[in-house]
C-alpha cells in the first residue's frame, strides 16, 4: 500500500463530515510537517522530515437508550424524534523533532493517535455534556470541520512531557558529584589495614596459667 502524498494545496484542511459519513469509507491523506505550525513551533531543525499520515472515518450512531429517554422526557412525549449522533474516528502517524532531556540531543519522536469523537451542535451543548460522558466532544457548527487543526491538536496532546531517547546514541557525561558517586560504587573494597603490632603479638609465646 502506497502512502498518500502530502496535501500541499490544503485540499483536506477541512472535511465535510456528513458527506464522509454517507460515503461510509475511510479517507486518508498526509500533511507536510512544516504546515503544522503549532506542532513545529520551537522544535529543533533536523534533516529527513516526513509527512504526517492521517486517516478519518465518520458514521451515524443511534444515541444510547438513556440519552434517548432523556430527550423524549424533555420533549414531553414518547414519540419525540431523537436525532442520531455523528461520530468521527481519527488516526494519525508521524514523527516530530524534539530534544532528549537526558542527553540534550535532538531526535525524531514517533507519535501515534487513534481516537473517536462525537459531534455536538454548539459550545453550550458541549459544556453541558462534557462532565457526564466518556467520549471526546467536538462542536460542528456547519457541514465542514477543520481537520488540519484537529490533527495539530492531537499531536500536541500526544507529545511526551519529558521527551527522551529509548537509548541515547552517545555516553552521557556525568557531573562532578555523579562521577564521585559512581567511582565509590565501582571501586573494589579494600581489606582493613592490619595493626602494626599484630604480627609481634602473634610471635609472643603464650604463658600457661598455673
Amino acid at each position: 500500500m502506497t502512502k498518500p502524498h502530502a496535501d500541499a494545496a490544503g485540499r483536506h484542511d477541512w472535511i465535510d463530515v456528513e458527506a464522509l459519513a454517507r460515503r461510509a469509507e475511510p479517507l486518508a491523506g498526509a500533511f507536510a510537517l512544516h504546515r503544522l505550525s503549532r506542532v513545529v513551533a520551537g522544535v529543533p531543525d533536523l534533516p529527513g522530515a516526513a509527512d504526517v499520515q492521517w486517516q478519518v472515518q465518520a458514521e451515524w450512531r443511534e444515541p444510547p437508550p438513556a440519552v434517548a429517554a432523556a430527550v423524549r422526557a424533555l420533549a414531553g412525549g414518547q414519540r419525540a424524534t431523537v436525532p442520531r449522533q455523528l461520530w468521527l474516528r481519527l488516526g494519525v502517524q508521524g514523527a516530530v523533532p524534539l530534544v532528549c532531556q537526558r542527553c540534550l540531543e535532538p531526535f525524531w519522536q514517533p507519535l501515534t493517535v487513534d481516537r473517536w469523537f462525537r459531534f455536538v451542535a454548539d459550545e453550550a451543548t458541549a459544556l453541558a455534556e462534557d462532565d457526564g460522558c466518556e467520549e471526546d466532544l467536538l462542536v460542528l457548527e456547519g457541514p465542514r470541520y477543520p481537520l488540519r487543526e484537529l490533527v495539530e491538536d492531537e499531536l500536541l496532546l500526544a507529545m511526551p512531557l519529558v521527551p527522551m531517547h529509548a537509548v541515547c546514541p552517545h555516553p552521557i557525561p556525568l557531573a562532578a558529584g555523579d562521577r564521585l558517586g559512581a567511582a565509590a560504587e565501582v571501586a573494589p573494597q579494600q581489606a582493613p589495614r592490619e595493626h602494626p603490632f599484630a604480627a609481634l603479638a602473634a610471635l609472643k609465646p603464650k604463658t600457661q596459667r598455673p
